[in-house]
């Protein structure tokens, strides 16, 4: 039996070249957009100057290769937890979309904190920077050096008051509520924090 040859008709010839060359031209965008993963990194320092340590640290954290820097929220004035006999803290959050894994984004974030002085000697102690991975994507790590989300960021106000400032509507993957639904659940005021003039 002789093979038939399928033609097409000219109208779906051309829907399908006008299909293909859109696809063709926005394939990269779109695959950028679906391995790109929304992290959102805690910035913290009671050393020195602390709010000029904090724009340093967004000024390097918009430097990572592989990321793409979304903003960052107001600075505040914060008291501190676990070790209260220290200096306040200047917090905020910023926010990445990050094509590098959370590994290699918490290995970028200790490597800024090694660069500007930080040294680990006491935990929750005086630090001149700290930059905590808060929340990478939808993603649930829990390994001996890496949790994701951080294990304590539902309980701390300084974390919740920038992080539903800059995305309110942000989803902790373990929990399923809000940012904004953690920050009002939260109990207690004995983690005072208070918002610096520009």
């Amino acid at each position: 039996m002789e093979r038939g040859v399928f033609v097409l008709p000219k109208e779906l010839c051309l829907l399908y070249c006008s299909v293909s060359s859109l696809f063709h031209q926005s394939s990269i965008p779109l695959f950028r957009s679906w391995v790109m993963k929304k992290a959102f990194i805690g910035i913290g320092s009671n050393l020195g100057d602390r709010r000029k340590n904090c724009s340093e640290a967004v000024k390097r954290l918009k430097e990572i290769r592989g990321c793409e820097f979304l903003g960052c929220s107001r600075w505040y004035l914060t008291s501190p937890v676990g070790v209260r006999d220290q200096d306040w803290f200047v917090n905020g959050v910023a926010r990445l979309d990050a094509e590098i894994s959370a590994r290699e984004l918490l290995s970028r974030l200790r490597s800024i904190e090694t660069d500007m002085g930080r040294v680990r000697n006491e935990k929750w102690g005086p630090r001149v920077i700290d930059l905590d991975l808060l929340l990478y994507g939808e993603d649930i790590i829990r390994e001996s050096d890496l949790e994701v989300p951080h294990p304590q960021m539902h309980l701390r106000r300084f974390v919740l008051v920038p992080l539903a400032e800059l995305d309110p509507d942000v989803i902790h993957p373990i929990l399923a509520n809000t940012a904004s639904q953690m920050l009002s659940g939260l109990k207690g005021e004995e983690q005072q924090v208070t918002l610096l003039e520009p």
